[in-house]
């Protein structure tokens, strides 16, 4: 059934993916009105979410921004599909990077890094600038469900030559790649809510006292990896800018988890400054924490 399903999808995903961009966000306009108005995609979720953390907003302006986030959902993920069939040059114009020195200097130093990314305005585009940072990229995920569909991500995901690590194997691949004295940058997604037995430490986040992933900053000091983030901020539609920022050069340095809230607190202000940019589908505050 899983095959039947990916060869029916298949060749629709790629005629998505080489019609012009004109088309192609005329028809993200067609996939909001579906998904927004019609099936109402975890609409519940992305109301608790935004009550929760931005209540000095009124109902319409939170409202506003649930509009504005589905229609930067569905552009977001045909994005990805259009990666499929997109030419280096058109990406280069449409991600652009303010700093890619920063990175490059590491490179330069051979120091791997731990790049700690969010849900936030364009995380796929953001492994298209693989090529030009001088490292190995390896980008840790979670394995998708229907293995041919995990197989199209992934060869979606690599067309700018970023190795998919499965969340399991991230330990062993960073022990194997510092054996074998390999420079890597390894990217973590790291502002969704962590597993129940994954939780070492809480804080607030967007006001709320929440668990966080904390395996970067554990992972930095374990193997001794520099620590720097990324701001993608949207610029227009189909228009995307990034900046990277030092976190920390010598993670052992630093207390436990001042990297993770430094870095989430980091996210939390791009939040506030627009944030129907952020990925409100998940429950990241499900498992907040009550202090009374």
């Amino acid at each position: 059934m899983q095959f039947l399903v990916y060869i029916i999808a298949y060749p629709f995903l790629w005629l998505i993916s080489i019609l012009p961009f004109r088309i192609f966000y005329w028809f993200s306009d067609f996939v909001y009105l579906l998904i927004y108005r019609i099936i109402g995609y975890r609409k519940k979720v992305v109301r608790e979410n935004l009550a929760l953390t931005l209540p000095h907003l009124s109902d319409a302006e939170r409202k506003e921004i649930e509009k504005k986030f589905y229609k930067h959902m569905c552009d977001m993920f045909l994005e990805m599909i259009k990666t499929m069939s997109i030419s280096p040059e058109e990406m280069e114009k449409r991600f652009h990077v303010t700093n890619i020195e920063l990175v490059q200097d590491y490179a330069k130093k051979g120091k791997s890094i731990i790049l700690v990314a969010s849900h936030y305005a364009s995380y796929e585009w953001l492994l298209t600038t693989n090529p030009k940072l001088g490292f190995q990229g390896v980008a840790v995920y979670k394995r998708l469900a229907n293995r041919y569909f995990d197989d199209l991500v992934r060869k979606i995901r690599t067309k700018y030559k970023t190795e998919m690590v499965e969340t399991r194997k991230a330990i062993p691949t960073m022990a194997q790649n510092q054996r074998d004295g390999k420079l890597s940058l390894y990217g973590l997604a790291s502002d969704q809510s962590p597993k129940l037995d994954r939780i070492f430490h809480t804080m607030k986040f967007m006001g709320i006292e929440v668990p966080v992933h904390t395996g970067a900053e554990m992972l930095a000091k374990k193997y001794d990896l520099s620590v720097i983030s990324v701001e993608v901020r949207k610029v227009k539609r189909g228009y995307y800018e990034a900046t990277f920022v030092t976190i920390a050069d010598n993670p052992k340095d630093y207390p436990d988890f001042e990297i993770t809230e430094k870095y989430l607190k980091d996210v939390e202000k791009q939040i506030y400054e627009a944030p129907e940019f952020y990925l409100w589908t998940h429950k990241r505050w499900k498992h907040r924490v009550d202090h009374n």
